[in-house]
């Protein structure tokens, strides 16, 4: 978590979300563990019939993970539902999944909302990436008798693994060059379908072989979930391709690998963000000082764990404010 302001990139995450959507984002990094719907079952039913209706303000809100248990455990007192986030792909997304939302495009150190304003605020993921000046923020927003709920990435925890994971698979899968090889073969593999000579078709099928054996090898070590699935299936679509080439058009294959060299890249960058924003135990005291200063009572700030495992998940930060 770093709490010295982090540079972000906009662009990669809006590009990660406009190429993933719903499923990347329920892939990654965690957000769809048990762990993290339990912690957000348990906080929103305890706030359940307080509020009529109830107020809620999802900062960071991604594909809208938190917002979509929101709405099932708080259906019956019809909540007003706000998200915010820097990447409007994000926002495109999760209007589009739930089209009573009301979303904003927002930098989470600045959201153009009014103090004291909401009735709940959530946030998983997201607020640590832009540092202290979002936590005062999301304090900023909740109203009298409102609740914070906050799940942040922890340093050296089972999702920061996956994360170190998948950035690792990634880089390896583009150190390899498989993208790149595979659309010469598939250009020349079109060509030959077309009647020119085998020669440049036969070349790059040998030229591509080491990078198929490298994500191979990644897909062994790794597992095919890594990264969301995306290099398993990259892996299986350019086969499946190749077996039946005549079958496809060669302006669409080719543009579907321009664009999944696209979202590895901005996969790879976000992986990198999440690794980058995962805090330690001084950071996250740090977050609990400024909540105090904000005028929060903070309930609980500490390390999520789950059942028998012995890594966290994240750090769990509930607050409220009483005046």
């Amino acid at each position: 978590m770093n709490t010295n302001d982090p540079k972000l990139h906009p662009e990669s995450w809006d590009k990660y979300w406009h190429g993933t959507g719903a499923a990347g984002a329920y892939s990654s990094g965690g957000a769809s563990h048990p762990g993290l719907l339990v912690f957000w079952s348990d906080f929103l039913q305890s706030l359940a019939g307080r509020f009529a209706p109830p107020r809620l303000l999802d900062i960071a809100t991604g594909n809208g993970a938190v917002v979509e248990n929101a709405l099932h455990l708080l259906k019956s007192d019809g909540p007003v539902v706000t998200c915010v986030d820097m990447s409007e792909s994000a926002i495109s997304n999760v209007k589009a999944r739930f089209p009573g939302v009301t979303g904003v495009v927002a930098d989470a150190k600045s959201v153009p909302l009014d103090d004291k304003s909401f009735d709940i605020v959530t946030s998983q993921f997201g607020v640590e990436y832009a540092g202290l000046e979002a936590t005062a923020e999301a304090a900023r927003l909740v109203a009298t008798g409102g609740a914070l709920g906050m799940l942040m990435h922890i340093k050296n925890g089972s999702i920061h693994k996956e994360c170190e994971d998948s950035l690792a698979a990634i880089a390896a899968t583009r150190a390899a060059d498989f993208v790149a090889l595979a659309t010469d073969l598939f250009k020349n593999g079109f060509a030959a379908v077309r009647g020119a000579n085998r020669a440049g078709y036969d070349k790059a099928g040998t030229n591509l072989a080491p990078a198929v054996a490298a994500v191979e090898k990644v897909m062994d070590e790794y597992g095919d979930d890594v990264a969301g699935g995306t290099i398993a299936r990259l892996y299986n679509d350019v086969a499946r391709i190749h077996s039946s080439l005549p079958n496809y058009d060669p302006d669409e294959v080719l543009e579907w690998l321009a664009t999944m060299d696209t979202e590895l890249f901005a996969y790879g960058e976000r992986m990198t963000s999440m690794i980058d924003a995962a805090g330690d135990k001084a950071s996250c005291e740090q977050v609990y000082a400024q909540l105090l200063k904000s005028g929060l009572e903070v309930v609980t700030a500490d390390e999520l764990l789950v059942g028998d495992e012995t890594l966290p998940l994240a750090w769990a930060i509930i607050a409220k404010r009483t005046q």
